[in-house]
């Protein structure tokens, strides 16, 4: 919960300054480079934690606290509605790899045949009219800058968009020459952990322990891989003894 807390709060402290307050000059320009690759991974980082809330992973005896969690990340990230990805998200995981699948691309394994069915089932109208009255209210009520807005928000958020997509859905869930371990279709990519934290906050490099274990928090996944591994070596080790 701390750590969904400090994502929102360090996400909404970029947001605010660099739509609101943000001055241009040459000299700001290294900054704001910095500013906006840092919002990217908050942005990401803000889609993970609204997962989480979904697998009631933040506040596992308070459902009502995931949800509202969860809401609150999802529209500060890009006015996406909670209601409308929760049984999306639930319905990949019990279809997974199959036409019932929201998430898979059967038939295309190229990076745009999977992103455009990632594309239009994570996106609608009804999202873009409410960041378009968003940016209105930024712009016309609020004085703020159209460009900083594209700037501090829309890029971020379409970069995030990219990391989402390519680390925690094409990559895991593609067909590839090595087969899937198990009925849940889903690869860990191999990128070591600190990569898997910077890509996807650990939803590449751990993707199949999130499908084996879809109750553990992003931040729990390594340890949830060591377990899983150590169960598997206990397992070998008992049936040698037979």
């Amino acid at each position: 919960m701390s750590l969904a807390a400090a994502l929102i709060l360090a996400w909404l402290a970029i947001h605010i300054t660099g739509i609101f307050f943000w001055h241009w000059s040459w000299a700001s320009v290294p900054v704001a480079i910095a500013m906006v690759a840092v919002q990217t991974w908050l942005s990401t980082g803000l889609f993970i934690v609204a997962h989480d809330a979904m697998h009631g992973a933040l506040a596992p005896t308070r459902p009502r606290l995931n949800r509202v969690i969860g809401a609150t990340a999802l529209s500060l990230y890009a006015c996406l509605s909670y209601a409308a990805l929760l049984p999306q998200h639930h319905l990949h995981h019990k279809e997974t790899g199959t036409a019932g699948d929201p998430d898979f691309h059967r038939g295309d394994a190229s990076l745009g045949g999977w992103f455009l069915q990632f594309f239009r089932s994570y996106y609608s109208h009804a999202q873009i009219a409410r960041i378009t009255l968003v940016a209105l209210v930024y712009t016309l009520v609020l004085g703020a800058p159209l460009g900083n807005i594209v700037i501090f928000w829309a890029l971020p958020a379409l970069g995030a968009v990219g990391q989402l997509f390519v680390f925690g859905t094409w990559l895991p869930h593609r067909d590839r020459a090595e087969p899937f371990a198990d009925a849940h279709h889903a690869h860990s990519i191999d990128i070591g952990p600190v990569l898997s934290l910077l890509t996807c906050f650990h939803f590449g490099g751990y993707h199949h322990e999130h499908h084996v274990s879809p109750g553990t928090p992003w931040w729990g996944l390594p340890a949830r891989r060591h377990t899983l591994a150590q169960r598997i070596n206990d397992r070998a080790s008992t049936e040698a003894y037979r």
